[in-house]
């Protein structure tokens, strides 16, 4: 009886739930690297027209802007811009995931298959990455006008004007250091937390928050081979953007394709 009276008084107890454990994430080398560039390459030629389609639509999103600035007479913000695709290339790139996913499948490819892919993506947590990486954006142009207005005045400039503001005067120069030097920390910030959280919000049905963390620790993990990683898709990207966007038609599907292949190999298929 006094067991059961015992039993009676007593507070019911809270299961707490557990938490689904973090995804986790494998130490690279710079061969898996290459390895990865190797097989963006090799799905950009197996299935090329995808490639150049997508690739195409940053073409001309790249030429839109630009000339959308240049009408506004804001050119000082055409080169932070041009910088800024490098923020938001592994959100773009996702089409590029799909076709890498049915060539590793030997699934049959369609633009049917790849736009449909892409439309229940945005069901789950990948609206909310666009929203975080399209936030870092504008957040990138505030402080490049604000360099801007800072350094060399606030003031309309021709193109040509602004640049030998920028390459004659101690003013432009200092801007030029500053404004490389913000946006490359900006870009690193953007780049550690999404370098494989949106293939994998592709890939798995996990939340956003649990993507942008298992990035995170994946580049504190591998940081040297990341930083080169971050420092070879800036070059290829300024490489593009000095061939008037032309070269996005190649190097944004194979950059595409190759950030698939590195998370692959990045992240570990158990839990």
């Amino acid at each position: 009886m006094i067991q059961a009276a015992s039993e009676i008084g007593s507070e019911p107890s809270v299961t707490t739930p557990k938490r689904a454990p973090l995804p986790i994430v494998n130490k690279i080398e710079i061969s898996d690297l290459l390895e990865a560039l190797g097989a963006g390459l090799r799905d950009f030629g197996e299935a090329p027209r995808y490639g150049l389609f997508f690739g195409g639509i940053y073409v001309v999103g790249g030429w839109s802007l630009v000339a959308l600035l240049m009408y506004f007479n804001l050119p000082y913000l055409v080169y932070p811009l041009a910088a800024g695709f490098a923020l938001i290339a592994p959100f773009i790139a996702s089409g590029f995931y799909v076709v890498s996913q049915n060539l590793e499948e030997e699934k049959d490819i369609s633009f049917a298959v790849v736009m449909g892919s892409l439309k229940a993506m945005f069901s789950r947590d990948l609206g909310w990455m666009a929203l975080v990486t399209g936030f870092s954006l504008f957040i990138w142009m505030d402080i490049a006008a604000l360099l801007s207005f800072g350094f060399v005045g606030f003031r309309f400039f021709s193109f040509s004007e602004l640049l030998n503001i920028v390459f004659t005067t101690p003013a432009g120069l200092l801007f030029l250091v500053v404004g490389n030097i913000t946006g490359a920390v900006i870009a690193f910030g953007v780049f550690s937390y999404s370098v494989i959280s949106i293939p994998m919000l592709f890939h798995r049905d996990i939340d956003f928050i649990t993507a942008m963390v298992t990035s995170v620790r994946f580049v504190i993990l591998n940081p040297k081979i990341m930083a080169f990683w971050c420092a070879t898709i800036a070059a290829l990207m300024g490489i593009s953007m000095l061939s008037g966007f032309v070269g996005l038609f190649v190097t944004m599907p194979v950059l595409g394709h190759a950030t698939w292949h590195l998370y692959r190999r990045g992240v570990s298929s158990e839990t």
